[in-house]
């Protein structure tokens, strides 16, 4: 007699995953890292921040998008997963949240910060996926540099719409209603 081995999915091995650490299965694979440093929690916190109130909110802007802070996006459920550090979606195209953590609406706009141990990933890995299932606007946030990299995409590709740094004050698609102050950002200012 031959025995049934049941091999846990990569998705279970993400759900295994203990609380300190995210996973995300990119192109097949699980990729683990462990929680932000500071100086990435700052970024993505304040980018979070500036585009709360007047876009998920509507106070101060045109409001219509939810902004979230570290969702898991299933592009296929369960199988295509990831999590970017922000991501927005128009209300228009997702009325309501999920009920459960995985989100199956492609969105609107995606952010990532980057760290050391994450921007090859970031930006070879989910950038191609992000193009591949249409995320319209993508922004590359690299606190070390102090620089943010606005993309938007145009026939399966990325087009640079921005390259922004230090002290720079900025209004970038899809938020340009918003000014944001880049200083805000980093670390000592």
């Amino acid at each position: 007699m031959s025995a049934v081995v049941q091999v846990p999915s990569f998705y279970e091995h993400l759900l295994a995953l203990p609380a300190n650490v995210t996973g995300e299965i990119i192109a097949g694979v699980l990729h683990t890292q462990p929680r932000p440093s500071a100086r990435h929690a700052l970024a993505a916190s304040a980018v979070e921040g500036e585009l709360y109130n007047p876009y998920h909110k509507g106070h101060g802007g045109p409001g219509g998008w939810w902004i979230l802070v570290e969702p898991e996006v299933h592009f296929i459920r369960d199988t295509e997963v990831l999590v970017p550090d922000l991501a927005g979606w128009r209300r228009e195209r997702m009325p309501v949240l999920p009920q459960d953590h995985r989100f199956e609406v492609v969105p609107d706009w995606v952010c990532e910060v980057l760290s050391p141990s994450t921007q090859r990933t970031d930006r070879i890995s989910k950038m191609k996926v992000y193009a591949q299932y249409g995320v319209a606007y993508l922004w590359l946030i690299d606190p070390l540099a102090r620089i943010l990299e606005a993309y938007a995409l145009d026939n399966g590709r990325w087009t640079v719409t921005g390259l922004f740094q230090d002290q720079d004050e900025v209004s970038v698609a899809p938020f340009d209603a918003a000014v944001i102050a880049l200083g805000d950002l980093w670390e000592g200012t």
